[in-house]
């Protein structure tokens, strides 16, 4: 029935938007629920719906930080915001690593990693990691505790982390970024944040990227589905990347490390021992 495939996508939508921004691989999800909660549609679609609900997940950091990331403001001179406009190159600098991968190898990469091992491994590794980083900082001061004070270096740094996330999938995007920003010196807040940007052009770039290869001919009622997932990614991340802010401020990071490594155990238990 038409109504289970929009209740699916519903579901679908919500673990797209809490997974996309905390640090816990929305891949090993999508690979858990996916054993259970399966879109029955063709699977050209489920590709296409799986890289456009991204754009929610995007839209909602357009919205929250639009201040932020937007470099015109036309109500003062010089109406050029300068330390934006840097910003962006260094997010632009911390692109081309994991672009050149994507680019030339993403369909072998794929092909060799895109497994429950892989992604159950990479958890558990990163889990470990980020225990291992907050307790090596506990009582440190960051020494970057403002955006315009990452430099291009450490810009260039926290992209070569997010390579290992293009490469070995599970590893998680966002939790890549956040332990290279963190070994590096940079408070949580403004890892999350740079992350976050970080996340606009490569996630735009990379469905745009999955729509030319495939193309984005849909009936009506697959775009209907394509448009409620979106619409709750939207409104699950915007909800998602305001509780992370707020509890990072308090708390740090090593409860998704914890996670992680449950998560990780969870799946090779069930997908070697179980199924």
């Amino acid at each position: 029935m038409e109504w289970i495939e929009i209740f699916k996508a519903i579901i679908l939508g919500i673990v797209q938007g809490i997974t996309e921004w905390l640090p816990v691989s929305s891949t090993g999800h999508m690979i858990l629920v996916d054993e259970f909660l399966q879109l029955s549609m063709s699977d050209s679609f489920k590709e296409i719906f799986f890289v456009v609900v991204q754009f929610g997940s995007i839209l909602a950091v357009v919205l929250l930080y639009w201040k932020k990331i937007f470099p015109f403001n036309f109500n003062k001179k010089p109406f050029v915001e300068k330390d934006i406009i840097i910003m962006w190159t260094k997010i632009a600098l911390a692109c081309v690593p994991a672009a050149i991968i994507g680019l030339k190898w993403d369909d072998q990469l794929n092909a060799l990693f895109y497994n429950v091992q892989t992604v159950s491994i990479m958890l558990i590794l990163f889990g470990v990691l980020f225990i291992i980083v907050e307790n090596h900082n506990k009582g440190k001061i960051p020494k970057v505790t403002n955006m315009n004070q990452v430099t291009y270096k450490m810009a260039l740094i926290i992209g070569i982390f997010q390579v290992i996330a293009a490469v070995f999938p599970g590893t998680s995007r966002s939790g890549a970024t956040i332990v290279g920003a963190l070994l590096i010196g940079i408070s949580r807040e403004i890892a999350a944040e740079f992350t976050f940007f970080l996340a606009i052009p490569v996630m735009f770039g990379a469905s745009l990227l999955k729509i030319a290869k495939l193309g984005l001919a849909l009936k009506s009622f697959e775009l209907l589905v394509l448009g409620v997932g979106t619409v709750v990614s939207f409104i699950v991340s915007v909800f998602v990347i305001k509780f992370l802010m707020s509890y990072i401020k308090k708390h740090d990071f090593k409860v998704f490390g914890w996670y992680r490594i449950i998560l990780g155990i969870i799946l090779l238990v069930y997908f070697f021992f179980i199924r």
